[in-house]
């Protein structure tokens, strides 16, 4: 973490002195650049990225009447903890959260069918695949984090409660397309109406989502007729496995899956129920917490469960759903985008593989930085149409993988009276199998104006076009100290230009961009602006640290900035001497020729390229940035 620049500052660090006290007015404001409807997770994560931008108002209202107390999801995937990282809080969560390390799977006990026996104890995750665990955390204090981080920023941005979107109309000849009509829910405002003008609005509020009403658009899918109750308890068990993730398959009365919560003690069950009927809604069963109890001491058996108190629980039907796209642009219609859904408005399916919470932050984590390059001028506005095609793919597989997913976890075992069933050794395999999927890093966008073509991928394997960029430990050259490459890339709108040294390359690479007036470092930085203000350019050597000189570097890796003209040291990078720890080898770089990795704002890799590729490098991003100078 970087601070003091622009000259000392005593206090915490992450307290934004950028700004002014803030435009926020006791009323909803006239005009703003972006609206936001609903303060979940996705709606947090997209608020808490433009608020780092001083030069963008935001707006983002909520129904209810304050900030979330309990929340419904909980599961954490390693690529959520890894975004954290880019929003400055991970160190917090995983000191709150329980990290799942394990699962374990029950099975019926061979020729007993009332009991369970446990069948296997796996590695959650497998090595490598991320610096950070999976973990639960409840997702109130999720929330807390971002709004933290809000009001911390240089906006000082807080959310506006009891305010219920009716409906809006759009006009795009206009500079502020977009006229929403809000309703005060609190009575002391006699419900009255209040209206906001704005370029953007995005409805980051749910499944019954009026944003998507708003425009006409439906969710399509179906249900699988199942019911499940899930539940947070205390209790006192001797089942030996209630502090590590279990998925357990009764013979006879049904599955059941534990997922243990952060604290030391409270406990989340989901418990299959009866298959409802054609047509049925949960809602007709008047399932009630005492059924939910019974039904998993059953599951359990011959495992005690003695339940002291129930924090929260609710029944649900298995369904996925998906809306045909995420924006407002009528199909065969050549319009930029200007009304957004993401989260649950645009996608739903069962919670038991934990995806709600990751996906949903994930959406906005990709619209976030392109809404605030368009806005800010740096990038065209045809840039926004790539969120809708880069998160309806993900949200396709998504929906694909949940359906077998619930399909299996709600089957029966296989045995002799039930053939069709599914066995135990079987979801466990599919369990594994899938493991990088339900981590968050498997998603790969596909080839587009922001994603390259993957001409150079051998040049480093381990950096896979169209995925998020996998960390690795280095050095940092300057001050010897270790750290995780990936963590230089934050939330802040910045793209990165990562140069793997070769053998020869990177003085000249630099050159290039400090001198040519193709360069893009040049042509989309602003006048006065630092100069990595836009592209971060950074650069790994192979050398060991006390080999290399930091005052040898060439000037853009040792750039000045701010109003003193300081020296950022923390541009260069040497591979960690310890044994398997060098990022050459472990993300498979070519030590000979070495290569360019561009990474997005969002921590996706855009492109890799040879260290003289000076032409194809301009061209991508004259693809969709504007030229400042």
């Amino acid at each position: 973490m970087q601070y003091h620049l622009n000259g000392y500052n005593s206090g915490d660090p992450n307290l934004s002195r950028d700004s002014d006290s803030g435009w926020f007015p006791s009323e909803l404001p006239e005009h703003v650049d972006v609206l936001i409807i609903g303060c979940g997770p996705a709606g947090l994560t997209l608020a808490a990225q433009l608020a780092a931008f001083p030069e963008i108002k935001t707006c983002i209202v909520e129904a209810k009447s304050g900030p979330l107390q309990i929340g419904q999801a909980d599961g954490i995937a390693c690529r959520s903890v890894e975004m954290f990282e880019a929003f400055g809080f991970a160190v917090k969560v995983l000191k709150e959260a329980y990290w799942v390390n394990e699962t374990t799977f029950w099975k019926p006990l061979k020729g007993q069918i009332t009991d369970i026996v446990r069948s296997e104890k796996i590695q959650d995750t497998e090595d490598g695949l991320s610096e950070y665990p999976h973990v639960i955390l409840n997702q109130a204090r999720v929330h807390d984090f971002y709004l933290n981080l809000m009001r911390q920023s240089p906006r000082r941005l807080v959310p506006y409660y009891d305010r219920k979107l009716i409906d809006f109309t759009i006009d795009r000849a206009e500079s502020f397309p977009v006229r929403a009509r809000l309703q005060h829910l609190n009575p002391k405002y006699q419900h009255q109406d209040e209206t906001i003008n704005a370029r953007y609005v995005v409805g980051c509020d749910g499944a019954r989502s009026a944003v998507r009403t708003s425009l006409g658009k439906g969710l399509h899918g179906d249900s699988a007729n199942q019911a499940w109750g899930v539940m947070d308890i205390l209790a006192i068990t001797d089942f030996p496995d209630i502090r590590l993730k279990s998925v357990i398959q009764s013979g006879n009365e049904g599955n059941l899956l534990i997922i243990p919560r952060e604290g030391g003690y409270m406990t989340r069950l989901y418990i299959e129920m009866d298959k409802l009927s054609a047509d049925e809604r949960v809602s007709g069963r008047n399932i009630t917490s005492h059924q939910l109890v019974e039904a998993a001491q059953r599951i359990l058996h011959p495992y005690t469960l003695d339940v002291k108190e129930i924090a929260w629980w609710s029944v649900y039907e298995i369904g996925q759903r998906l809306c045909d796209s995420f924006d407002d642009v009528p199909e065969g219609k050549l319009v930029n985008p200007c009304v957004f859904i993401a989260g649950d408005a645009c996608h739903t399916h069962s919670p038991k593989a934990g995806q709600g919470m990751n996906v949903s932050m994930a959406d906005t984590f990709n619209l976030g930085w392109k809404l605030a390059s368009v806005i800010s001028g740096q990038c065209r506005p045809e840039l926004l149409h790539t969120y809708s095609a880069e998160r309806h793919a993900v949200a396709t597989e998504l929906i694909d993988f949940d359906r077998e997913f619930s399909t299996m976890f709600s089957a029966p075992p296989r045995s002799e009276i039930d053939p069709d069933g599914v066995d135990p050794d079987d979801f466990k395999k599919y369990f594994i199998q899938h493991g990088r999927f339900t981590a968050g890093t498997a998603v790969q966008y596909l080839p587009s104006a922001i994603i390259g073509q993957p001409t150079h991928q051998h040049l480093a394997m381990g950096f896979e076009i169209g995925m998020r960029f996998h960390s690795a430990p280095v050095i940092c050259l300057a001050d010897a100290k270790p750290i995780q490459l990936g963590h230089v890339i934050k939330a802040d709108g910045r793209w990165r230009l990562i140069i793997f040294s070769g053998k020869s390359g990177v003085n000249e690479l630099c050159k290039f961009l400090t001198e040519d007036k193709s360069s893009p470092v040049l042509k989309f930085t602003p006048s006065g602006a630092d100069i990595d203000s836009v592209i971060d350019v950074r650069a790994v050597f192979s050398d060991r640290h006390r080999d290399l000189d930091i005052m040898r570097m060439p000037s853009l890796l040792r750039p000045t900035k701010g109003r003193h003209g300081l020296v950022d040291y923390e541009k260069v990078f040497c591979s960690d001497i310890k044994v398997n720890a060098d990022i050459f080898d472990l993300r498979k770089i070519n030590r000979s020729h070495g290569c360019a990795v561009v990474v997005r704002p969002d921590q996706y890799v855009a492109q890799v390229l040879t260290l003289t590729d000076f032409e194809e490098l301009a061209a991508f991003f004259d693809c969709f940035m504007k030229p400042q100078n």
